[in-house]
This record gives structure tokens, sequence and C-alpha cells, in this order.
């Protein structure tokens, strides 16, 4: 699934759905930093017209995920939870080459952005195929689409300015690193 080398056990839905409060908190912060990621990109790039037009849409996109998070959260009676460190992002990031050429960076910040798109979308996946909770399965079903439309453009992206980067080897290798992530922490 987009390459990924291990997908969800559908059982890990169990536990989402026994601390919902938090998951959706967590969500909630991930989209908010998806965001931010995208607005990076293009405050660091803003002489790509395509990229900045892109990264615009898929910014402002990601803000209002975080605002129906933050409205399903409440709806259900629950907080906001405060954001707490995510090893999987920053395990991926610490991954991320810092070393090289201007446009090997950006393709290593898009392939970063590619990869967290492509597990957004096999979670969203797996959790509208399992969760109970009619309203939050079709949520999921809805988000899942776009993570995969954001998976793509961040790829795209990638081969096109990677012009200094073997893109699909370096893809195999962080697709190969995060599978790494996911059989340590049983994700």
């Amino acid at each position: 699934m987009l390459g990924l080398k291990l997908t969800t056990d559908p059982r890990w839905v169990d536990l989402v759905e026994t601390n919902l409060e938090a998951v959706l908190s967590d969500h909630a912060w991930c989209e908010k930093k998806a965001a931010s990621n995208a607005i990076a990109l293009l405050t660091y790039n803003a002489d790509l017209d395509d990229l900045v037009d892109e990264m615009t849409a898929i910014s402002i996109e990601e803000m209002q995920h975080f605002e129906m998070v933050v409205q399903i959260i409440r709806k259900k009676g629950f907080k906001l939870i405060r954001e707490e460190k995510d090893n999987y992002v920053n395990e991926l990031y610490k991954f991320m080459k810092k070393d090289g050429s201007k446009t090997q960076a950006l393709c290593e910040r898009l392939l970063f952005a590619a990869m967290v798109e492509a597990r957004s979308y096999e979670r969203f996946k797996t959790l509208s195929e399992n969760i109970k909770d009619p309203e939050l399965a079709e949520f999921y079903k809805d988000l899942m689409i776009s993570e995969a439309n954001h998976y793509t453009t961040f790829l795209k992206f990638a081969r096109k300015y990677g012009v200094d980067t073997d893109v699909e080897k370096r893809w195999q290798e962080w697709l190969t690193f995060e599978d790494s992530i996911i059989r340590r922490y049983g994700k």
C-alpha cells in the first residue's frame, strides 16, 4: 500500500477506541504539524511557483482538517489534550539527510512529507474500515483520500526537483527505514 512494507494490524483500532480523546488530540496536532511542514516547504522554496501554490493549498487543507478534528473532539465531550512528542515523526526527521545541495534538501523534505502522508493514509484506511463509530469511519474515509493526494503531490515534487538525487533509490531507503520504525514501535 503506497509502498509501505508493513500495514497496521486492524486490532490497533480496538486500542484507539479505548483512548479516543488522546488519539483524536494527537491526530489534531499531526494535522497542525503537516500544515507547518507545507509552510516551511513554501517558505524555503519561494522561487518555485508551482510548489508554493501546492504547499499553500495543502497547508490550508491541513488546518481545515485540524479544525474538523477539534470540532469532533468537542462534539464528543472531550478536550483537546496538549501536544506530546511524536517519536515516529522525530525518527523520520532524524533520517532526513541534512547535508548536500538546496535541491537535495528539498527532495529530502518532500520524501519525509510523502512518508508521513503515506502512513497517515494507511492508518486512516484502517480506521475507516474498522472503527465502530460510523461518523468517525466516514470522516477517516474522507481524510484517507486527502492523504493519498498529498502523498502523490510530495512524491511528484521530489521527482521533479530532486535533480541531483536518485529519488527512486532514496524513496526505497525511506520505506525500509520507516518499516524498521513501525516494527520497533509495534505501530
